[in-house]
C-alpha cells in the first residue's frame, strides 16, 4: 500500500495487527519537484502542478503475507499474482522488538477513555475491551447475572429488615441457572467452548444495594454501611459455594479443578469462579433500582442512552419517606435540582434523612475505595465500581483513590470526574431536552400544563430585498460558495452552489440548501438544524480554516455556525475573521480498484472534476480528468 500520509499506514499497521499480520513501513520519499505540468482552467486561469515528493509503502513479508493472503485477500486478480508468489516458506514472525534503552523523562499526564459503541480499543496493536469486573483467561467468556436486593427486603415492626431466607433462595437458583447457561449456550467458536467448559466460570452478584441501604436508614458512606456490603456479599459466596459444591456432588467438578487452588484448599465446587459485582448499568434501569455496589447517582437524574434519548429519573422512595416523615413540600424537588441532586444541606431535610439518602457526589473518594474493597473481599473476579469525582476535583484527588485502592487490595478501579466528557451516560437533573416539552415524564413528578395543539408550519414569505453573506468552504468535492441570507426574523435562507449547475454534486447541494431554507423560514431553529447536519460523514475528508469538512451537509452546517459565530464549546471567530487558506485531505489509496465511471459512484466518490465539472477517470491507478487536467496524485 502506499499514501504520501504515514501515520495513515501506521493506522493500518494495527488494524493488521488485530489480525496477526505484522506490516513495516519504508520511506520512498524524495525531492520536491515543481513545474511537473500545467493547465489553463476554463476561467483562464494559468496553474501548475508540482510534487513535495513525500511518499511510503507499507509492506508484509514472510507468515504475515500468508495470513494476509488466507484471512484478507484481495477481490480481483492481485489475489491469483499474490498466491502465485513462489517463495512458499518462511521464518515464522516474532512479534516483539528489543529495548535498546530505558530513559526517564520526567512525568506526563494520562487520561481514562472510553469507545461508546463497541467498548473496546486498539492498545499497541492489541484489541482489548472494557470489562474491569471480570478478568478472565484468553477464550473464557462473561457469564454474569445480579440480584436485586431490593426485592429481598422485609418490612416488619415498622422497619425493614434483608430477608435473607428468600436471598438464599435467589442465591441458589441463579448459581444453578448460571451453571446451566454454560452448557445450553451456543459458542460463536471452538476455543471459546473449550475453554468455558474447562473452569465454568460463573459471576454471581448484586444490584440495588444503594436503595437496601435508604430501607435500612445507613449511610453509604459511614462504617455501618461498609459493613453491611462486606456481610450482604459474604452470605451470597457463601450461600454461592455451597451450592456450587452441591452441583459439583451430582454433576462432578469443574475439569480444571485438579490442580487448581480449590483441590489445594480441599474445596470440590462445580465452578472455578462463583461471585462477582457487576455494573448492571441498563439491568438496574430494566429493575428500576441502582446499579450494582454503586451508590444512587442523585436524587433527581437523567439518563443519556444510545440513541441520543434523555430518560428522567426521580427517586420514589425519597418523595415516599419526605410525604411519610412529615417534611415534603411541594418545591422540595427543586431545591433538590439546584442543590446538584442531593439533598444534602438542602433546607427542610433533616439532618438524619441527609445522612441516609447519600448520593455518588456526597461521597468521598475514601468511601467509594472502602466500600468496594469490602466487596472484593468476598468475590473471585472483580468489582465493577465507579468512584464519581466531582468535577471540581483534582489530579491528586484520583492518586490518593488509586493508592487506597491498592492498599485494601482491590483488583481494579474506576475514576470518572463529572462533566470531563461532553455525553456521559447519567447527568445530574433534568436534561436540555426534557426542558420546555410540553409535558415533564412522569418521573419527575412535575406538572407542567400541556401546551395546545400548535399549527402547521408555514415558510414566512420572502421579501424582494433580502441581505446576507457569501464564504467559501473546501471539501472533498471541490469548493463550495454559501450565502446566507436574513431578514428581520434572523437567518431566512441560504444558497449553496458547488461545480457545474445540473451536475451530480450541484443537485445534491442545491437540495439540501433548499431544505435547509425552508426550515430556516418555517422557524426551525439553527441549532437543531445545525445538530442534524454536522458530522455526517462522506469517503473524502477535507480541511478547512482548521477545521476537518467531513461531507458537504458538514459544510453547510460548519457555515452556518460561523455565520451566527458560534460552536459546540464556547465562541468561534466570524467569518471575517478567517483567512483564505485550506485544502483537501484525501487518500485515494484505498480506491485504487475502481476502474471506470460507474465504480467510482459505487464506491462514493465525486464523479466531477472539482476544478472543471466535468467526469473524473482512473487511470494508471490514479483520479484524473481529460478536460482540464486535474490529477489527485
Amino acid at each position: 500500500m502506499t499514501s504520501k500520509s504515514r501515520e495513515l499506514l501506521k493506522g493500518v499497521q494495527l488494524l493488521l495487527l488485530n489480525l496477526g499480520i505484522r506490516s513495516r513501513i519504508l520511506n520512498r520519499s524524495r525531492a520536491p519537484r515543481a513545474g511537473l505540468f500545467g493547465y489553463i482552467t476554463k476561467q483562464g486561469e494559468h496553474r501548475a502542478y508540482g510534487s513535495d515528493g513525500a511518499l511510503h509503502e507499507l509492506f508484509i513479508f514472510g507468515e504475515s503475507r500468508h495470513r494476509f493472503l488466507q484471512e484478507v485477500g484481495f477481490l480481483d486478480e492481485k489475489q491469483a499474482r499474490l498466491s502465485a508468489v513462489r517463495h512458499q516458506s518462511f521464518y515464522r514472525t516474532k512479534f516483539h522488538d528489543p529495548l535498546a534503552e530505558k530513559t526517564f523523562v520526567g512525568e506526563r499526564e494520562v487520561f481514562d477513555l472510553t469507545e461508546p459503541a463497541s467498548h473496546s480499543m486498539i492498545c499497541n496493536g492489541i484489541a482489548v475491551t472494557q470489562c474491569g469486573e471480570q478478568p478472565l483467561l484468553p477464550f473464557e467468556s462473561c457469564n454474569l447475572g445480579s440480584i436485586d436486593l431490593d426485592k429481598h427486603m422485609v418490612h416488619a415492626a415498622g422497619k425493614w429488615d434483608v430477608d435473607w431466607k428468600t436471598l438464599e433462595h435467589s442465591v441458589r437458583t441463579s448459581v444453578h441457572m448460571l451453571d446451566n447457561v454454560i452448557d445450553q449456550n451456543a459458542y460463536p467458536v471452538p476455543q471459546i467452548q473449550e475453554m468455558t467448559k474447562l473452569t465454568r466460570k460463573i459471576g454471581l452478584g448484586i444490584m440495588g444495594f444503594a436503595r437496601t441501604l435508604f430501607k435500612l436508614q445507613v449511610g453509604y458512606d459511614s462504617p455501618e454501611g461498609v459493613e453491611w456490603g462486606r456481610r450482604i456479599m459474604k452470605f451470597v459466596k457463601d450461600i454461592g459455594y455451597d451450592e456450587s459444591a452441591k452441583l459439583a456432588e451430582t454433576r462432578g467438578p469443574y475439569p480444571a479443578w485438579k490442580g487448581s487452588r480449590h483441590e489445594k484448599m480441599g474445596i470440590k465446587v462445580r465452578n472455578s469462579y462463583v461471585t462477582t459485582v457487576a455494573p448492571t448499568g441498563t439491568l438496574s434501569m430494566i429493575a428500576d433500582t441502582s446499579g450494582g455496589c454503586e451508590p444512587e447517582f442523585s436524587l433527581i437524574w437523567y439518563k443519556n442512552v444510545m440513541d441520543g434519548t434523555h430518560l428522567p429519573y426521580a427517586l420514589d422512595y425519597f418523595i415516599e419517606v419526605a410525604k411519610k416523615e412529615g417534611w415534603w413540600r411541594e418545591d422540595l424537588l427543586d431545591s433538590i435540582l439546584k442543590n446538584g441532586g442531593s439533598c444534602r444541606g438542602a433546607k427542610g431535610v433533616p439532618p438524619a434523612w441527609q445522612r441516609v439518602f447519600a448520593v455518588s457526589f456526597d461521597v468521598a473518594p475514601e468511601w467509594h475505595v472502602r466500600m468496594q474493597a469490602a466487596f472484593q473481599e468476598n468475590c473471585d473476579a472483580a468489582v465493577s465500581k465507579t468512584i464519581n469525582l466531582p468535577a471540581s476535583s483534582t489530579a491528586e484527588d484520583v492518586k490518593r483513590a488509586y493508592l487506597l485502592a491498592d492498599e485494601l487490595g482491590c483488583k481494579g478501579i474506576t475514576v470518572y470526574r463529572d462533566q470531563s466528557r461532553t455525553d456521559q451516560v447519567m447527568n445530574v437533573g433534568v436534561s436540555e431536552k426534557e426542558k420546555g416539552a410540553a409535558g415533564a415524564p412522569k418521573e419527575l413528578r412535575f406538572e407542567v400544563p400541556k401546551e395546545a395543539p400548535s399549527a402547521p408550519l408555514k415558510p414566512r414569505p420572502r421579501p424582494d430585498v433580502i441581505t446576507g453573506r457569501t464564504q467559501k468552504i473546501m471539501t472533498g468535492y471541490g469548493a463550495i460558495y454559501t450565502t446566507i441570507n436574513e431578514d428581520e426574523g434572523g437567518l431566512f435562507e441560504i444558497f449553496a452552489q458547488s461545480g457545474r449547475g445540473g451536475g451530480y454534486t450541484a443537485s445534491f447541494t442545491e437540495a439540501v440548501a433548499r431544505l435547509v431554507s425552508l426550515c430556516l423560514r418555517s422557524g426551525i431553529p439553527v441549532d437543531e438544524i445545525i445538530d442534524q447536519l454536522e458530522g455526517i460523514r462522506s469517503p473524502r475528508i477535507a480541511y478547512d480554516h482548521g477545521e476537518h469538512i467531513l461531507s458537504i451537509p458538514d459544510a453547510i452546517a460548519k457555515a452556518l455556525k460561523r455565520h451566527i459565530g458560534a460552536q459546540a464549546a464556547g465562541v468561534q471567530k466570524p467569518v471575517e475573521a478567517f483567512e483564505e487558506l485550506g485544502g483537501i485531505e484525501t487518500d485515494v489509496e484505498a480506491d485504487k480498484e475502481v476502474r471506470d465511471d460507474r465504480e467510482i459512484v459505487r464506491a462514493g466518490l465525486n464523479p466531477e472534476c472539482p476544478e472543471c465539472g466535468r467526469v473524473l477517470v482512473f487511470e494508471e491507478g490514479c483520479v484524473r480528468c481529460h478536460s482540464c487536467g486535474y490529477s489527485e496524485c
